[in-house]
C-alpha cells in the first residue's frame, strides 16, 4: 500500500543529500533506501512504495542491452531479478556481473519459442517463489541496420518478437501473485508498430482500422496479419502490400506486440484480473541490435520500462509509453 504524509523541503533537501537518488525533476519521485524498506521523496510527499526484496520480477534476453540495464535497475530497487536468456553461457555471465556488484539476481535459461523452455522456467518460478509479480518481454531480434529493409529473417523476427512475447504472457499469467497494486507486464516494444504513425504505417486503411478498434480487435485478427505479412514474404508480394516501409519486418513485429498488448488489457480487466499490462518504446538505443548507432545510452532505454515496472497502485492498462509518457497506438 502507499501511505502519502507531508515533509518539508528541507528534508527531501536532507534526503537527497545523504542517501542516492535517480537525478529526475523535482515533480517525479527520487529513489532512497530506508534499510530494507524502499521509498521515494517527490516534491512536498513522502511515499512508501509496493514492492520489496520478495517481489519476484522475470527479464527475458536480459543478459545485454536494454533488457540488462533493466535487471540491473530494478535490483538496484531492491527487487529479485530472475534474468533469463537463450544462451546460458552468456546468461550466467552477465548474473555473475550484476551479483558481483551485490544484487539479488539470479539466472534461469529461456528460449521463449521453445515450449519446453517455458514450461521449465515455468514450473522452477512456482516451486521455488510461488510464481511471479512482474514480467518483462525484453527477448526480440532484429536484422535490418541503417537503410537496410530485408525480410530474408523475418521468420524469426515475427516469432521471436510477437510469438515469443505472447508465449511468455500467456504462460505466466496462471503464475502471477495477486496483489492489492496489481501484477505487472511490460512488453518492450517500438514507434515502428505504431498504427498510425505519420511515416511508417499500414497503408491499408480498412486493416488500420480493424486492428485499431478494440471492440472488434481479436487474437484472430492479429494472428491472421502476420501470417498474411510472412505468406506474403514467401511468396514475394510483400512489397507492394502496403506493409511499413521502414525495418518492415521488425514492425510488422511491434505492430502485433502493440495490438496484443491493448487486447490483452481489456480481456483481463474484463475477467477480473489486476494484472496491468503496457508496452514502451526505448527510443533508438546504443544496442547490438541497432549495431550500437543508437543516439540514446542503455540505461535511458530502460528507464521507462523500469518506471512501468513500478509504477503507483493505479490501474494504469493497455497504454503505450516513451520517455514516461502515453504516445499513441
Amino acid at each position: 500500500m502507499l501511505a502519502y504524509g507531508r515533509v518539508s523541503r528541507g528534508w527531501i533537501s536532507l534526503v537527497g543529500r545523504l542517501l542516492e537518488s535517480w537525478l529526475i525533476s523535482s515533480e517525479e519521485a527520487k529513489l532512497v533506501q530506508f534499510g530494507s524498506r524502499d521509498a521515494r521523496v517527490a516534491e512536498g510527499h513522502f511515499v512508501l512504495w509496493w514492492w520489496s526484496s520478495e517481489t519476484i520480477i522475470v527479464v527475458t534476453g536480459g543478459n545485454r542491452g536494454i533488457g540488462f540495464e533493466i535487471s540491473r535497475q530494478l535490483a538496484v530497487s531492491g527487487l529479485t531479478v530472475i534474468l533469463t536468456a537463450r544462451d546460458s553461457n552468456a546468461g550466467l555471465e552477465a548474473t555473475r556481473v550484476l551479483q558481483e556488484g551485490g544484487l539479488n539476481v539470479l539466472f534461469h535459461q529461456l528460449d521463449v519459442l521453445d515450449p519446453l523452455s517455458v514450461k521449465h522456467l515455468s514450473e522452477w518460478l512456482l516451486q521455488n517463489y510461488g510464481g511471479l509479480d512482474i514480467l518483462v518481454n525484453n527477448a526480440g531480434v532484429n536484422f535490418n541496420l541503417g537503410c537496410d529493409n530485408s525480410v530474408e529473417y523475418a521468420q524469426k523476427v515475427v516469432e521471436t518478437n510477437y510469438l515469443g512475447t505472447k508465449n511468455m504472457i500467456q504462460a505466466m499469467i496462471p503464475l502471477m501473485k495477486p496483489s492489492t497494486s496489481g501484477a505487472r507486464i511490460i512488453n518492450v516494444s517500438s514507434r515502428l508498430g505504431r498504427l498510425n504513425g505519420r511515416r511508417n504505417r499500414l497503408e491499408d486503411v480498412n486493416l488500420r482500422q480493424q486492428l485499431g478498434d478494440l471492440d472488434s480487435l481479436s487474437i484472430d485478427l492479429i494472428d491472421k496479419t502476420v501470417s498474411t505479412f510472412l505468406q506474403q514474404v514467401e511468396d514475394g508480394t510483400w512489397t507492394s502490400a502496403g506493409w511499413p516501409r521502414t525495418f518492415t519486418d521488425y514492425s510488422v513485429s511491434k505492430l502485433a506486440v502493440n495490438a496484443y498488448t491493448r487486447l490483452m488489457a481489456k480481456l483481463l480487466s474484463d475477467q477480473g484480473h489486476r494484472i496491468y499490462i503496457n508496452c514502451y518504446c526505448p527510443g533508438w538505443v546504443k544496442t547490438a541490435m541497432t549495431g550500437y548507432a543508437g543516439n540514446i545510452s542503455a540505461e535511458e532505454g530502460a528507464d521507462t520500462g523500469v518506471w512501468l515496472a513500478l509504477f503507483p497502485d493505479q490501474s494504469i492498462t493497455g497504454k503505450f509509453f516513451a520517455e514516461r509518457r502515453e504516445i499513441n497506438f
